[in-house]
């Protein structure tokens, strides 16, 4: 690399570098042509597999409306298939551990999404830019000694 004498030196040195490509992202797929991710969130761990089919989700070796029977549950892990449209495109397999039934689907979702984008990379893109990819990283805050909980002190008594 050669030094550079002036401001004008830099302009021209930085426009004749070659500039580095951004990572290409292929398909990762196993030997039964799955493709395989992990999610967390909170204390929860899902091991997520998806394959082409015909929409049918069994977490745990039990159907989706069994394990999460709330909603809302069932919204947050539908989200990134309505959002990439493949809502019956995939056959999803779930084991799922830790933590409670929202962290246990917020790590599903979390696990979906980059097995979404390991099956089509394409779709990284869109699920990047709503958040799908990002591990949630808040945790629940340790308790301190001399409180009653993380923060809450104990009640004040003046007499």
């Amino acid at each position: 690399m050669a030094t550079l004498q002036s401001l004008s030196d830099l302009g021209q040195a930085q426009t004749t570098t070659p500039t580095e490509d951004a990572p290409v992202h292929v398909q990762k797929l196993d030997a039964h042509g799955r493709a395989y991710a992990t999610g967390k969130r909170k204390d929860a761990i899902a091991r997520v597999w998806i394959r082409p089919g015909t929409g049918k989700i069994s977490v745990n070796a039990r159907p989706l409306e069994t394990y999460f029977a709330r909603p809302v549950l069932r919204m947050i892990l539908n989200q990134p298939l309505q959002l990439t449209n493949r809502v019956d495109q995939y056959d999803i397999t779930v084991t799922v551990m830790g933590g409670g039934l929202s962290g246990q689907a917020g790590a599903v979702r979390h696990g979906l999404s980059k097995a979404l984008t390991h099956y089509e990379p394409e779709l990284r893109g869109i699920l990047k830019k709503n958040g799908f990819l990002t591990r949630d990283s808040r945790v629940v805050e340790r308790k301190k000694y001399g409180k009653a909980k993380a923060r809450r002190s104990f009640q004040f008594s003046k007499r």
